[in-house]
């Protein structure tokens, strides 16, 4: 027993007493999680934050008359004598499994006025809407408390790692200017500058910046960050967390090198029973390379299917429906290779057709490869033999392996789709693995054909490979840049970038993506001003802290692993936000609301 859990109300916690205890008189506190009457005997499972114990109760007993009329939930403190149980009665699925209460005295210090909305003691399911209202309740649910718990350790080892490497923990403002980082920012009012708004940070990306520009080496903080975005499984609609950090006089290799070893760290002491991380250091992929054989860039390492190009082979081929498509609409096609696939019984290619067919494709082309010389399946009649080697070869084929085609504008997408239908189907993913990645060499814009204009495909602050000679000779969407994700079981963890940090450098970037020097100056202000009197190579990026608690709890939405979240309309039901304010508040901001015109 700590002095930290020792209080007037316990000697100790519910989850502490072993065989060592017995014989010991003990004062608990905590929740009633389930009353079981025995005939003549009453058991108490009492919860509190650390564990269970049960604690038992005689009909002949003073304080039997208050026990059986007590309701789950209620709030009691409990004084009594360790026993050691019965062999028969050993519980191993609970630490105090071994021993029991016998109690002397209750003292009820709380009960629920009514019935609960959600039970605490069962694992049934809830609607969201329930658990997200009364989520003080949700919380007291074991499974969620131990993610927040575990979501508390995590962050507590991340901390301690970054400051053991040199890293100084510094918080920058909530409050600031509305810069455009690529998603609506949330504003605030000013009431003493009518008309003017303050905007919640997406990311403290300027201001750690400028931590490097005031001379602080390593900058780090566990930041809030704030973008107005639908939600999604992995990402809340209102706030996220992030291990955010900058480092100066650093190169990519330099970031990688100081950010592996703790989010390695944390999965190592964190992963569940069983899993495992093989690829450490993490491998380095291409962004380029990433698109071509994961058909994204946030690829799942944990299939080990590959997607390569054979389009060109396609083209020339005397396959029509593959041909005319590629010359008459740009389609490209794509292949994917299943090793030992080809004594699958027919229904599992048919199986794999008919769910082509309900994402909206014709069907899934494909060959099998009997031997060196000898292929079959669909495609196999309309190739000649060199094109069906080409293809082998491609994509290193070997007797008995079966290669499976797109042939869309959209291959490249879809083909992503298909390697996860088919890792799926023939069990080929890792379930017990956390297989991590770098993708590197982000092009440094993209053509955005809605806006018929080239933009910034990731962060512009990064620096262009090549800098100021790249932007003035380049092709710009030839322009690679410093910018770098790590992905994990094909979830992205974080983005980060070696900043540009010579101002005619950024002037120039901006320049092509379409903005005008005074546009920099005016959402930029500081930062390029500060650049101006010099500023030391620097970068960074910033794990999100949601993201890896929902990989390491096995939490299938990012709601199950934070303590009062959102709910997918962007609410905290909870505390009925957001909410309408009275007139006087709006008036001492100087805002009127104009009620939505229904149509």
């Amino acid at each position: 027993m700590t002095s930290r859990s020792r209080t007037t109300f316990r000697t100790h916690t519910c989850g502490e007493l072993r065989l060592n205890h017995t014989g010991n008189k003990v004062k608990l506190s905590g929740f009633v999680h389930r009353i079981r009457d025995h005939g003549g005997l009453l058991f108490i499972d009492l919860r509190d934050h650390y564990g269970i114990t049960q604690c038992v109760l005689q009909q002949t007993d003073p304080s039997f008359e208050i026990a059986e009329k007590l309701k789950d939930e209620s709030i009691v403190t409990i004084v009594g004598r360790v026993v050691e149980r019965s062999s028969e009665t050993i519980n191993t699925r609970m630490d105090s499994g071994r021993i029991e209460v016998y109690i002397d005295e209750i003292d009820v210090l709380s009960e629920p006025e009514r019935s609960l909305p959600l039970q605490i003691n069962v694992e049934n399911e809830f609607p969201e809407e329930t658990r997200l209202t009364y989520r003080y309740l949700d919380l007291r649910c074991r499974a969620i408390h131990d993610n927040i718990v575990l979501r508390s350790n995590i962050i507590s080892f991340m901390r301690q790692r970054m400051i053991e490497s040199g890293f100084l923990e510094i918080q920058t403002p909530i409050l600031t200017s509305s810069s455009p980082e690529g998603a609506r920012d949330y504003l605030v009012p000013s009431r003493v500058h009518p008309g003017k708004f303050y905007a919640l940070p997406q990311a403290p990306q300027q201001f750690k910046q400028l931590l490097m520009v005031a001379g602080f080496d390593r900058y780090f903080q566990i930041a809030p960050c704030f973008r107005d975005e639908d939600a999604r499984a992995d990402r809340s609609p209102g706030e996220f967390y992030q291990l955010d950090f900058e480092m100066s006089f650093a190169s990519q290799n330099d970031v990688f090198a100081a950010i592996e070893p703790v989010l390695y760290g944390v999965f190592d002491a964190y992963a569940k029973d069983g899993y495992s991380i093989t690829n450490y250091p993490f491998p380095r992929i291409t962004h380029a390379d990433a698109m071509l054989h994961y058909g994204t860039d946030k690829p799942d390492l944990r299939n080990p299917l590959i997607i390569e190009d054979v389009t060109a082979i396609f083209a020339q081929s005397g396959f029509a429906a593959f041909a005319g498509a590629i010359s008459e609409d740009g389609s490209i096609v794509r292949s994917i290779n299943i090793p030992d696939c080809s004594n699958e019984p027919r229904r599992f290619f048919d199986r794999a057709n008919d769910w082509a067919k309900e994402i909206g494709l014709p069907g899934l082309g494909y060959i099998s490869m009997i031997s060196a010389s000898e292929f079959k399946g669909p495609i196999a009649k309309f190739l000649t033999s060199y094109e069906l080697s080409e293809i082998a070869k491609i994509n290193k084929m070997k007797a008995g392996d079966s290669v499976f085609f797109v042939c869309s504008r959209d291959a490249e997408k879809i083909s992503s789709t298909i390697r996860g239908y088919l890792g799926a189907a023939l069990n080929l993913i890792e379930e017990q693995a956390y297989r991590f990645c770098w993708i590197v060499d982000f092009p440094m814009y993209e053509y955005a054909s809605d806006l018929k204009k080239i933009i910034f495909s990731h962060n512009p602050f990064s620096m262009p490979q090549g800098g100021m000679e790249a932007l003035l000779s380049q092709n710009p969407l030839d322009i690679k840049a410093f910018q770098y994700d790590i992905v994990c079981n094909g979830i992205e963890l974080s983005s980060g970038a070696i900043r540009n940090h010579i101002p005619e450098v950024m002037y120039k970037a901006f320049e092509i993506a379409g903005y005008e020097r005074e546009h920099v100056d005016n959402k930029f202000g500081a930062m390029i001003k500060a650049f101006k009197y010099g500023a030391p190579p620097h970068g960074g990026c910033a794990p999100g802290i949601d993201r890896i608690v929902m990989l390491l709890s096995n939490a299938s939405n990012i709601r199950e692993v934070i303590a009062f979240p959102f709910n997918q309309n962007a609410q905290v039901l909870m505390m009925n936000a957001p909410a309408e304010v009275s007139l006087q508040q709006l008036k001492e901001l100087h805002i009127s609301v104009n009620p939505r015109i229904k149509a």
